[in-house]
């Protein structure tokens, strides 16, 4: 999924900062991704780690991690596919509210790929009330069903607005495809692991939760996921509400992390109150927190080092007419190896 702040490029760099600071015995180790997102940190830690705690304050990231991150299992998932593929589309709520042909004119789908995300949307939750499928299945169907979706939307990569013309790929019909765990993941170990998946304000969870390695990807900007992201929550959450202006918003979660005046104070908080030694916190040059305001909190904690990594910025708009300039940024991967009782 093109999803902003991802760290799939950044992956790599970021487990072997992690090996090369904690050490390679990681297989007794806990680790937490207290902002998940799409889950790509936590997915490249779980083969090699002892439990991995996921968290996001979104649904749409709740289900995905819970399908990434909780399951740990293989089904035969070909027969459900198979008939969510064959069903007939229907006039539900997102064709009516978020396609080309429904009432509300928003162009965020096809008439016809609205049409197919109710219907396969309902017969998920029809499947799940009748006991047909697991719990595990259900939130496996439903990640597939969100990144199908997400694959012919038409937008330019968020959900903060839809574009005037369908545009090429979101003319496809859209084939739901299996959000499936990787291969190489089914080990011996795996079917054991406790996974812990919450969906919690970060400043609460953390009160609640200890382990060994905190990882840390904060919202860096003003944009609120909960309006990038709505029509995700809309689709995993299927629920009634109306829809707001021109893109259909839907009621959302506005993140302190997101605020000038409260980022700071939260970041504190959180790193207060941490139970792990080792905490990792990915914040980039454009972010609301600069390097050195970061590292002034970290260092009243415990001993404070900094990585960095150059990389592409992520693109939603158009390059012409672009807010940032720069197409390269850089990454900054704080570290913390955390002194219990020397807050200063």
């Amino acid at each position: 999924m093109n999803y902003i702040g991802s760290k799939h490029k950044l992956s790599s760099f970021i487990f072997e900062t992690v090996t090369e600071t904690c050490g390679n015995g990681l297989s007794q180790k806990t680790f937490c991704d207290l902002f998940a997102g799409t889950g790509i940190v936590g997915r490249n830690f779980k083969p090699h780690v002892k439990q991995v705690i996921a968290n996001d304050v979104e649904y749409y990231s709740y289900v995905l991690n819970r399908n990434y991150i909780g399951n740990n299992f293989e089904f035969d998932y070909e027969a459900f596919l198979n008939e969510l593929n064959a069903l007939k589309g229907k006039k539900g709520f997102i064709f009516e509210n978020y396609s080309e042909g429904g009432k509300a004119k928003r162009n965020y789908f096809t008439s016809e790929n609205g049409q197919k995300i109710d219907a396969v949307r309902i017969q998920i939750e029809n499947w799940k009330e009748a006991s047909t499928i697991t719990e595990d299945q259900y939130f496996f169907l439903l990640a597939s069903l969100l990144e199908s979706a997400d694959k012919v939307a038409n937008t330019a990569s968020v959900y903060g607005a839809y574009l005037k013309h369908i545009k090429r790929s979101a003319a496809k019909t859209m084939v739901i495809q299996p959000a499936l765990i990787e291969k190489d993941l089914f080990s011996e170990v795996l079917p054991l692991q406790k996974n812990q998946i919450f969906q919690k304000d970060a400043i609460q969870l953390i009160k609640e939760i200890k382990g060994d390695i905190l990882y840390l990807d904060p919202p860096y900007n003003a944009r609120q996921y909960g309006a990038n992201y709505h029509l995700l929550n809309t689709i995993a959450k299927y629920d009634t509400f109306v829809p707001k202006g021109k893109t259909g918003l839907r009621d959302y979660y506005k993140s302190d992390w997101c605020k000038t005046g409260e980022v700071l104070k939260s970041f504190a908080e959180l790193i207060e109150n941490a139970q792990f030694p080792y905490i990792f916190l990915s914040y980039n040059n454009e972010g609301l927190m600069g390097q050195k305001e970061v590292q002034k909190v970290m260092e009243r904690f415990g001993k404070y080092t900094l990585k960095t990594k150059k990389y592409q910025r992520f693109k939603a708009d158009k390059t012409e007419n672009r807010n940032h300039k720069a197409t390269e940024t850089f990454e900054y991967l704080h570290i913390l190896e955390k002194h219990f009782g020397s807050a200063q």
